[in-house]
């Protein structure tokens, strides 16, 4: 019996028999050829279209010589053959998928009716897709079947799922690491505001989504987001275009298939934008036929390492014509490239193919072996499978190798042993995680003009995943920006807010976009951008940009400045005036006019105006435990004996015009003693009063942080408010008593009324402390001190002028009139 085939046949691109098996698949051919099914006749089995991608009939042409160089090696799998069967599936899903069907039934479509059939060797494992979706697609079929799929160029971060994907690898990072790339890149640069746009395929969607995941977490806003593929209408691409042509955003990530990057660079190239910063990712960055495009200069992006692979651009480009014709493919590429066909029917313009055509001589993605990146994943992906057979078949004996390739070897022990692969080739590691990923290393590769104005790709820096935060990046060489500048371009929505402003967002746009308004009184921000102010501790105070907390200046009438040095002068003129009225007093003590109403009251007097006036002194300067309770006692003691005198003085004028009454002898029962007495028990009352205010709520250094936002008022508080007015209160309550008697004696008839001068110093007195009271309320800081040392000096004065002024005066200049026939005359 005859083994036959039953059903579409879809025979590889390139095949070799060998003792085990290894499977490709590549979009050989740019798409396929679709015809409109009539329903009456059997369809054609699918087929692609003319058109060869040379960059994947490249990789197709690396697995072969991957495959050849193991089979030639002595220390990787000697003694075995490898085979392999390298499907086209035309960048099409369901051809793809069709590839991945015949590929698991482990031999060429065909189902064996005898025994006569022969088969090739098991399919152990499958080298491809370049796509993300038709990767996921045929991810989806080998599993069932254990069967590993390496992929050199599929890099959708979902293909790292074990659940939905558990026999799948990759030699290429996956796009979350790029992802990760492209957004700390742009964060790098200070870019804010962007514009993102993106394939509508697995590869785009499921990258801008990781990007944008990232880039949110980075606080990069994007202006706008579109998608598109190749096979959108014009109309469609053209709104992409414009939505780039009217954005604000200066910079655009485009996370995109070179494919379908072409389309839209095609439609933006008829109308070129304003000057754009693009960012692409490792599938069209390194594309020379996009670089063609001269308004993308300056683009920056991640690109796959650079390799060097020995020996493969020899094998590449020594293809003979002889070997052209054995395969279909080799026959198209090789009749576009040289515009030639092998057969008389379809020639091209009447040339025939006659086998003096030199691949040298070719400039398109075949032969440009200059820079090897995706190509050296497919080389690495071929050696991680052989590495993987090699570990299941081989064992070391004796410092010699020894493989039996007779073992019936299943996909499943293959992808165990995948896993565990760890080998450098070349220089360069291979190896998986967990989730049959890479290490992720990218180049950062810049478009720069050359002096002939094309455009050519540079490496100027790395991206190493593996490295600290923060330090992934290394730039060793001067990036090219648009326009040919040297300066990184400005891409933000609003400019950064300066320290010692905040954020204020804009109503229902993005958060890079806001107001930058300062901050308020009393609050500080000191980082650009901050989101908030932060108020300063209750003791400190901004300085004038608002982005530092400064101690707050502290305030006190100090002896130092203008307004303290004046009253203290006027306190100590004040304190050598009295001094001096009491030098003068004591050298004409036996004076009449000295004499005249108790001289002892009158130097009591004269010493406590001197006191009055030197407690003045205890109010300026800071403040202290102790000066607080002095300067109130102190001022309130004083200022009662002060009164004491003068109400003394009083009675004495009342009692000596009573006593010159006939009959009456009241003069006895107020003489000197009486007078002490008075004098001392009016001064103690207040001195109780003084001394219970002390023990219950004593007045105390205080930080007034109330008064004024900017500064600290350094003060006394009174402790105990009630203590401080029973204190002025007594004072006030005598210098009525002693205005009310003044008032009645000042007409009891003698030359010299001492009572007069007695009314009118109370009047001053009094006059001074009432007009103190609102004044003193309603004074802020400092000046509340410089109003009680005021009222204190200007009372004193006023007691100092009118009591003992006049008398000075006629004891210095009137002497004449200092006699008691002159006192004793009657007006």
């Amino acid at each position: 019996m005859k083994c036959s085939l039953r059903g579409s046949d879809h025979l590889p691109a390139f095949a070799m028999n060998g003792d085990f098996i290894i499977g490709g698949v590549f979009s050989i051919h740019y798409k396929e050829l679709t015809e409109t099914d009539n329903y009456t006749t059997v369809p054609e089995p699918p087929s692609c279209a003319r058109g060869i991608n040379s960059r994947e009939l490249r990789f197709s042409r690396t697995m072969i010589f991957a495959i050849k160089e193991i089979n030639n090696s002595t220390e990787l799998l000697p003694g075995v053959k490898l085979g392999y069967q390298i499907y086209d599936s035309c960048a099409s899903v369901p051809m793809a998928m069709h590839a991945a069907f015949q590929l698991s039934n482990r031999q060429d479509p065909a189902f064996q009716t005898g025994d006569n059939c022969s088969s090739s060797g098991m399919i152990v494992a499958v080298v491809g897709e370049s796509g993300s979706t038709p990767s996921i697609s045929i991810s989806h079929i080998f599993g069932p079947f254990n069967i590993p799929l390496v992929s050199h160029f599929a890099t959708c971060a979902c293909l790292s799922d074990k659940d939905q994907h558990p026999t799948f690898f990759r030699t290429i990072p996956s796009d979350q690491f790029q992802a990760d790339a492209l957004a700390k890149l742009v964060k790098q640069f200070g870019w804010s505001w962007i514009g993102a746009i993106h394939s509508d395929s697995d590869y785009g969607n499921n990258g801008m989504a990781s990007f944008l995941s990232v880039a949110l977490r980075e606080g990069i806003c994007v202006e706008y987001i579109e998608s598109f593929y190749r096979t959108d209408t014009t109309s469609k691409i053209r709104r992409v275009a414009n939505a780039i042509r009217r954005s604000t955003a200066v910079v655009v990530v485009a996370f995109a298939a070179a494919g379908d990057m072409k389309f839209l660079l095609e439609e933006l190239a008829q109308d070129p934008p304003p000057p754009r910063q693009w960012i692409g990712s490792e599938s069209w960055i390194t594309d020379p036929h996009l670089m063609s495009f001269s308004f993308c200069a300056g683009a920056i992006g991640v690109a796959i390492q650079q390799s060097v692979i020995p020996g493969l651009r020899d094998f590449l480009i020594d293809l003979s014509p002889s070997e052209v014709p054995v395969s279909s493919v080799l026959t198209e590429f090789w009749e576009d490239a040289f515009n030639c066909s092998f057969t008389k029917s379809t020639t091209i313009k009447g040339k025939l193919c006659d086998g003096t055509e030199d691949l040298k001589t070719l400039n398109n993605l075949y032969t440009e072996t200059s820079k090897f990146r995706i190509t050296n994943m497919v080389y690495k992906a071929v050696y991680a499978i052989a590495h993987a057979i090699h570990n299941a078949l081989c064992q070391e004996k004796e410092s010699t190798t020894r493989c039996d390739k007779h073992i019936r070897l299943e996909p499943k022990q293959i992808f165990t042993e995948l896993r565990k692969v760890n080998f450098s080739r070349n220089g360069y590691h291979v190896s998986f995680d967990d989730k049959g990923d890479p290490p992720a290393f990218y180049e950062l590769v810049n478009w720069q003009n050359k002096k002939n104005g094309a455009i050519e790709l540079i490496t100027v820096g790395y991206y190493d995943a593996s490295l600290p935060k923060g330090q992934e990046f290394l730039i060793y060489k001067n990036i090219t920006w648009v326009e040919g500048s040297i300066q990184a371009p400005v891409s933000v929505c609003s400019e950064s807010c300066r320290p010692g402003t905040r954020k204020v967002l804009h109503k229902g746009k993005p958060i890079c976009c806001y107001d930058c308004i300062p901050c308020p009184e009393g609050e500080i921000s000191n980082m650009t951008d901050a989101p908030d102010c932060i108020p300063c501790p209750r003791e400190f105070w901004p300085n004038s940009v608002n982005t530092e907390c400064f101690p707050k200046p502290e305030e006190f009438l100090s002896f130092d400045e203008i307004l303290g040095i004046i009253l203290a002068a006027f306190s100590v003129s004040g304190a050598c005036m009295a001094t001096i009225t009491a030098v003068v007093f004591f050298y004409h003590r036996t004076t009449p006019i000295v004499r005249a109403n108790n001289s002892e009251l009158s130097f009591l007097l004269l010493m406590s105006v001197t006191l009055c006036f030197l407690c003045s002194l205890t109010f300026i300067g800071a403040p202290s435990e102790w000066s607080c309770m002095l300067r109130h006692t102190a001022f309130g003691i004083t200022f009662v004996l002060c009164i004491s005198c003068v109400l003394g003085k009083t009675i004495v004028v009342l009692m000596a015009f009573k006593a010159t009454l006939p009959g009456n002898n009241v003069m006895k029962w107020f003489g000197l003693p009486q007078q002490r007495l008075t004098v001392a028990s009016f001064t103690f009352i207040q001195v109780i009063i003084c001394i219970v205010w002390l023990v219950v709520s004593p007045p105390f250094p205080m930080k007034n942080l109330n008064t004024y936002k900017e500064k600290i008022i350094l003060e006394c508080a009174l402790g105990s408010a009630v203590g401080f007015w029973a204190v002025l209160g007594y004072i006030g309550l005598l210098a009525v008593v002693c205005f009310v008697l003044a008032a009645l004696a000042r007409k009891l008839p003698d030359n010299f009324n001492e009572a007069k001068l007695i009314t009118f110093s109370m009047l001053i007195f009094c006059a001074v402390w009432i007009t103190f009271i609102p004044a003193y309320v309603s004074s802020p800081g400092k000046y509340t001190v410089a109003v009680e040392i005021f009222a204190i000096l200007a009372s004193s004065f006023g007691m100092m002028l009118c009591i003992f002024a006049p008398k000075c005066f006629i004891i210095l200049f009137q002497p004449e009139k200092n006699t008691k026939k002159y006192l004793m005359n009657k007006n």
